[in-house]
């Protein structure tokens, strides 16, 4: 899916503004400053994926690593007026979805990003991203699709 020349544009104005910091040989899916100003960051090592949370200069708050195989993917399929992508990280029976979603029809093309909390089928939170510190590299990764 190509994006038009005005959301490209902001998706790309956000990327600048992010700071992604990955260990080497890891690629960063996903990275953003939450309105609380903590870090969040998803990269992909090959086999097995990382979530860290947290402020970027202290411990992370919560740091996981896990198999490629158990985390999962939800990704736009075309219909709809939201462009949406998640990446799904398992921890348990708590799952930490990375997402963005972009509202194509509108005017302003309204840009979120941010992490849902599930347990149990249940959205226990929801934490925003700054839109100005968003990297994002979830469409087309190649993951399990998520079966909610």
């Amino acid at each position: 899916m190509k994006f038009s020349k005005p959301c490209a544009a902001l998706l790309l104005a956000c990327a600048a503004q992010a700071q992604a910091a990955c260990a080497a040989g890891s690629t960063t899916v996903f990275a953003c400053t939450t309105a609380q100003g903590k870090a969040v960051e998803v990269c992909d090592a090959g086999a097995t994926l990382s979530y860290r949370f947290g402020k970027p200069s202290a411990p992370a708050e919560l740091e996981l690593k896990v198999p490629r195989a158990q985390a999962s993917t939800t990704q736009w399929a075309g219909v709809g007026s939201s462009i949406s992508y998640s990446v799904e990280i398992p921890n348990g029976k708590t799952v930490y979805s990375v997402f963005t979603s972009m509202d194509r029809m509108s005017a302003k093309h309204e840009f979120v990003a941010g992490i849902n909390v599930h347990s149990d089928g249940k959205v226990l939170a929801t934490v925003k991203c700054s839109a100005r510190t968003v990297v994002h590299a979830l469409e087309g990764i190649k993951l399990p699709a998520t079966q909610w």
